[in-house]
């Protein structure tokens, strides 16, 4: 719950901060920045609890340590490249995709019970999908409305 009010709140923040230095509302810009923060956060967890979440892969997978640092480091590269006038678009269906190639492991991790955090298989289970699945579908509607759909056209003024 942590990551989305991040989300939320370096959006909203970021929107009026916005308003302020340039004198205009910049929605999809403030969406980005929102993103972009909430991924640099999720990427430390890579580096911080590269254990647990190791453990929410399933055992086919090779490389499970190397893959988790990978995908930290692919989770900043998308928060700099949403920033990136040029490779927003691209970045934004990068995202997508992967967003969609990660909620299998958050699946598998919830069948398994695992806590990503203490590395244990004492972690909330299935019910926890009622939440992350809808999560990820937020997340992806996100990137898509302020990176690839998003026109960045005529300011709106107040």
């Amino acid at each position: 719950m942590e990551i989305e009010i991040t989300l939320l709140t370096v959006s909203v923040l970021s929107f009026f901060i916005i308003k302020l230095v340039r004198k205009e509302y910049k929605f999809a810009l403030s969406a980005r920045i929102g993103m972009s923060v909430m991924l640099v956060l999720t990427a430390i967890g890579h580096f911080m609890f590269t254990k647990g979440m190791t453990m929410m892969m399933p055992a086919f997978i090779p490389f499970k340590t190397e893959l988790v640092y990978f995908t930290g480091f692919i989770e900043i590269a998308a928060a700099i490249g949403l920033q990136l006038p040029k490779f927003k678009v691209l970045t934004g269906w990068l995202l997508i995709v992967f967003f969609m190639l990660i909620l299998p492991v958050n699946i598998y991790a919830a069948i398994h019970h695992v806590n990503m955090e203490t590395a244990t298989f004492n972690g909330e289970g299935l019910h926890y999908l009622w939440y992350r699945v809808p999560l990820q579908l937020f997340f992806i509607g996100w990137i898509y409305l302020s990176s690839i759909a998003a026109k960045e056209a005529k300011p709106v003024h107040f």
